[in-house]
């Protein structure tokens, strides 16, 4: 029995979200089970009233506004809890287009992928602007750069994942999850592919881009912090070196200034060339102890995932007594 369940975040989604629960399907090909589940992300307005009305199966609530990110990892948990075997994640303003769930999650039916985000035709977005087209594009390279994978459209929230790799996924950034989970994929050897899906037309301006330079700015920290958090020794070595090497040159200047004319001592660029070197130094021993303190998240997270392993088997054993019982009734 293969389960699939469809998360949807929302907040504040009343108006939107009735016409994007009409387009999920209820059956699909190689499924024998399909749920939907909603995040209430402390909604003010009547989206868990249309939630229910709509015949939602599982229903999670914040009491307040907490982020995109935490509620997409409320969903999961409240997913795998719930005994899915396969989890998509989609928009209530109906952005992606649902007919294209069976293509998204072929590839983890047929075993040769965990996770798979759908690629949108970015270019063909007529109510994206050129400059978040591009920013769109540069995103999705930073972060095939950071996480060696090959995602040609990193920000996509349209995405599926085997119970395995959502037994396996953390999102500690509060702003999103798309580009963490991709790098986390990477990082972890979870097999990631993307297939090419299609979009909506525009029912509401975007929640998570408020404004190009918000957005830049939240994509900017965002990426430099999964750097800092999963290559902590390659970052802090790259930014070490940029003060060591100009302090070294200084000195290289220096050395030659002197030899050419001993009685000026030129104190203030070797006070310089000292400081940078040392702020080098300092950036590099930074990166040694923060490998090492990634070896200790490593070994957390291979405790998260037995924990969560052992709740599924649990789940799934008392799924299994249950239905002995209702045999022998």
């Amino acid at each position: 029995m293969t389960k699939l369940i469809i998360q949807i975040p929302c907040y504040n989604e009343e108006e939107t979200l009735e016409i994007a629960l009409a387009q999920l399907p209820r059956q699909i090909p190689g499924i024998d089970t399909v749920e939907w589940l909603i995040i209430n992300d402390g909604s003010l307005d009547r989206t868990v009233d249309v939630a229910r009305a709509c015949g939602v199966d599982h229903l999670v609530s914040f009491e307040y506004n907490q982020g995109l990110a935490k509620a997409f990892m409320a969903g999961i948990e409240a997913s795998l809890k719930a005994g899915a075997d396969i989890i998509v994640n989609t928009d209530a303003d109906n952005q992606y287009c649902a007919e294209d769930i069976p293509r998204l999650i072929e590839p983890i039916l047929l075993g040769y992928a965990e996770i798979v985000v759908g690629a949108r035709p970015i270019r063909q977005i007529q109510h994206f602007s050129p400059s978040k087209k591009f920013l769109q594009q540069l995103g999705s390279w930073v972060v095939r750069l950071a996480s060696n994978t090959n995602i040609p459209d990193a920000p996509s929230g349209f995405r599926a994942f085997s119970r395995n790799a959502a037994m396996q996924i953390n999102v500690f950034n509060e702003y999103t999850y798309t580009l963490e989970t991709i790098i986390q994929a990477g990082q972890k050897g979870i097999a990631i592919t993307s297939v090419p899906i299609r979009t909506n037309p525009d029912l509401r301006p975007s929640r998570l881009v408020k404004s190009i330079p918000s957005y830049i700015k939240q994509s900017i920290f965002t990426i430099v912090r999964i750097f800092m958090t999963y290559r902590p020794l390659r970052f802090f070595t790259v930014f070490g070196t940029i003060p060591f090497t100009m302090g070294f040159l200084l000195c290289v200047r220096w050395l030659v200034l002197f030899f050419e004319d001993m009685t000026r001592a030129r104190a203030p660029s070797l006070i310089l060339a000292a400081i940078l070197i040392i702020i080098g130094f300092q950036l590099w021993m930074l990166g040694l102890v923060a490998d090492v303190m990634a070896v200790n998240r490593k070994i957390l997270e291979d405790v998260q995932l037995r924990l969560r392993r052992s709740e599924f088997e649990k789940f799934t054993k008392s799924k299994q007594n249950l239905s002995n019982t209702d045999k022998l009734q």
